[in-house]
C-alpha cells in the first residue's frame, strides 16, 4: 500500500463539498417533490419500464459520484496523519457498518408500522433518528472524565434504543425488522465498501483503476436486458457469476461504476491541477460529452432507467456529474462560490441534512392545505422546505449535534 504522491491530496477540494451539497439540496427536493401533484414529470423519477431521464433519477449517481471523489482525500488524510492500514480498514468496516444499520431502519419503516409494534409510526421515526443521533453523534472533545461518562453513557441508550426499536418493529403486513433492499444509506454503504476497499489496495494507481471502472460498465452491458428483454450474458438464473456479483452486491455494477468514476475523476483533478483552468474545463468538457454521446448510442439498445441501472442512465448521469464539477472547480477557482455559502451545512453534515426530513416530516402536525400542494405553490413548498432542513442541519451544528461515521 506504499505511495509516493499521497502529497497531492493535502489541499482540500472545496469544490467536492460544493458538489455534495448540491446534490443533498436537490435530493431533499426530490424526496419531498413527490407529494406534489400538478408537476411537470421530468421533475420526478421515470417509472418502471420507461425511457426516460428524470431530475430525481440523476440526483443518486451523483452523490455515489460525490462519494467516490471524496474517498482517496479521506484516506490519503488517514495516512497523512500517520493512520495505518490495520486502523483505516477497521475505519472502512464501521462507516459501512453504519450506513446498512441506518439504511435497513429506513426502509422498514417505508413499508409502515403495525399496531403490534405498540406506538406510533411517527413517533418510532423519531426515536429511530435519535437513536442514530445518539449514537453516531460528534460529541465535543473533552478532558473532563464525568462529561467522557456522560458521552458513553448517550452512546450505550442509543443503542440500546435502536435494539429495542428493531425488536418491536412489525410493518404493516407483520413482517419483521429485515434488509430488504437495503434503503439508500445501506446501498451507499455496500458501494463505499466496495470502492474504498479497491482504492485502499490500488491508491491513486490509475493504471489499475480505471480498467476496474471498466469492468463494472462491462458487467452493466452484458447484464443488464436490453430494450427486447434479454441481456447479452444471457445466463439462468442459478449460476456462480451472478451469485458472486450478489454476494459482493456489485449485481449489474452500474452502482459502484459511479463511486469508481467519482475517484478516478478526483485523482486526475488532484493529479493535474497545476494545468490552465481553461484546458482543464475544456478537457472535462469534452469527456462530459463523450459520456453523453455514449448515452445517446446506448439508448438504441436500452432504455434510460434508473431503476434498471441501464447502461444509457450510467452514462448519462456520469456526463452530467463530470460537467457539473468541473462548472463548480471552474466557479471556485474564480472565486464566484460565495452563493454556496447558503447551502454549505448540507456539504460538511450531509448525513445530518438527509435525516432531518424524516423528523420533520413526523412532527408536522398540521397539513398544508391543498392549493400548496399542487402546481407551482407546491414546487415553491418544496423548495421552501429544501432550504429549511439545510438551516435546522446549520443551527443543530452550532449547538454539537451532527452525525459523523
Amino acid at each position: 500500500m506504499k505511495n509516493n504522491t499521497s502529497g497531492i491530496f493535502s489541499v482540500r477540494n472545496k469544490s467536492i463539498d460544493i458538489l455534495r451539497a448540491l446534490t443533498m439540496l436537490l435530493m431533499i427536493f426530490v424526496n419531498d417533490v413527490w407529494s406534489v401533484s400538478g408537476l411537470p414529470e421530468w421533475l420526478g423519477h421515470a417509472k418502471w419500464g420507461q425511457d426516460m431521464l428524470g431530475l430525481a433519477d440523476v440526483v443518486f449517481p451523483c452523490f455515489l459520484f460525490v462519494v467516490g471523489m471524496s474517498i482517496p482525500y479521506a484516506i490519503e488524510s488517514r495516512f497523512a496523519k500517520g493512520i495505518d492500514a490495520t486502523d483505516t480498514i477497521a475505519h472502512i468496516l464501521t462507516r459501512s457498518l453504519a450506513l446498512l444499520i441506518m439504511g435497513v431502519y429506513i426502509v422498514n419503516t417505508e413499508s409502515g408500522l403495525s399496531p403490534e409494534s405498540g406506538m406510533s409510526f411517527n413517533l418510532y421515526r423519531i426515536l429511530m433518528v435519535a437513536a442514530f443521533f445518539l449514537i453516531w453523534n460528534v460529541y465535543p472533545k473533552t478532558d473532563k472524565q464525568h462529561l467522557k461518562y456522560t458521552f458513553s453513557a448517550l452512546k450505550m441508550a442509543g443503542l440500546l434504543l435502536l435494539l429495542f426499536l428493531g425488536i418491536i418493529f412489525r410493518d404493516a403486513n407483520g413482517g419483521i425488522l429485515s434488509p430488504r433492499w437495503w434503503g439508500i444509506l445501506g446501498i451507499i454503504g455496500w458501494t463505499y465498501l466496495i470502492c474504498a476497499f479497491v482504492y485502499l489496495f490500488t491508491r491513486d494507481r490509475l493504471r489499475y483503476l480505471i480498467p476496474i471502472w471498466i469492468l463494472l460498465i462491462i458487467i452493466c452491458i452484458l447484464q443488464t436486458p436490453m430494450k427486447e428483454g434479454q441481456s447479452i450474458l444471457n445466463l439462468p438464473g442459478d449460476n456462480f457469476f451472478n451469485a458472486m456479483l450478489n454476494i459482493l452486491h456489485i449485481n449489474n455494477g452500474a452502482l459502484s461504476a459511479f463511486t469508481m468514476g467519482g475517484i478516478i475523476l478526483s485523482l486526475i483533478s488532484a493529479r493535474y491541477r497545476d494545468v490552465k483552468k481553461s484546458q482543464r474545463l475544456i478537457f472535462a468538457f469534452i469527456v462530459a460529452f463523450l459520456f453523453i454521446i455514449a448515452g445517446y448510442i446506448t439508448n438504441e439498445y436500452w432504455i434510460i432507467s434508473k431503476l434498471g441501472e441501464t447502461p444509457p442512465w450510467v452514462f448519462y448521469c456520469t456526463g452530467i456529474a463530470i460537467f457539473t464539477y468541473s462548472i463548480i472547480y471552474w466557479l471556485d477557482s474564480t472565486g464566484k462560490t460565495t452563493w454556496a455559502k447558503i447551502i454549505e451545512p448540507a456539504g460538511k453534515a450531509t448525513l445530518t441534512c438527509y435525516l432531518v426530513p424524516y423528523v420533520l416530516y413526523a412532527i408536522r402536525f398540521v397539513e398544508s392545505p391543498e392549493w400548496f400542494r399542487n402546481g407551482f405553490p407546491g414546487l415553491i413548498n418544496c423548495i421552501l422546505f429544501s432550504f429549511f432542513t439545510i438551516g435546522i442541519t446549520y443551527l443543530l451544528g452550532r449547538i454539537h449535534i451532527k452525525l459523523k461515521i
